[in-house]
């Protein structure tokens, strides 16, 4: 059973920057590609970011692009998502998650490609 836990969320003024992790457990981490995706109130979950198993091929949405990284340390099974320059358009819900399958491609930026959930961290970013 594959088992996803987020730490790291909090309150954090505009400007400031916060550094999301995921401990994954319940299969060989390595071989997976892994993903962060958000859920602010009255909205849709939306993707933000993914990395390929080998951590060296990334994706990000571009409303983070340029102030978020996404990393993973395969050694110790985590995914950490660096986030700097925060907004308060950045509040949500923050999701670690994972895909039942192996492989990278574009349809990792799609929340269909993904199976695995964690119970989410909450990131509030105040004006």
């Amino acid at each position: 059973q594959v088992q996803l836990v987020e730490s790291g969320g909090g309150l954090v003024q505009a400007g400031g920057s916060l550094r999301l992790s995921c401990a994954a457990s319940g299969r060989t981490f390595s071989i997976y590609a892994m993903a962060w995706f958000r859920q602010a109130p009255g909205k849709e979950r939306e993707f933000v970011a993914a990395v390929s198993s080998s951590g060296v091929t990334t994706y990000y949405a571009d409303s983070v692009k340029g102030r978020f990284t996404i990393s993973r340390d395969n050694a110790k099974n985590t995914v950490t998502l660096q986030m700097n320059s925060l907004k308060p358009e950045d509040t949500a819900v923050y999701y670690c998650s994972a895909p039942r399958t192996t492989g990278w491609g574009i349809d990792f930026i799609w929340r269909r490609t993904y199976d695995y959930w964690g119970q989410g961290t909450q990131v509030t970013v105040s004006s």
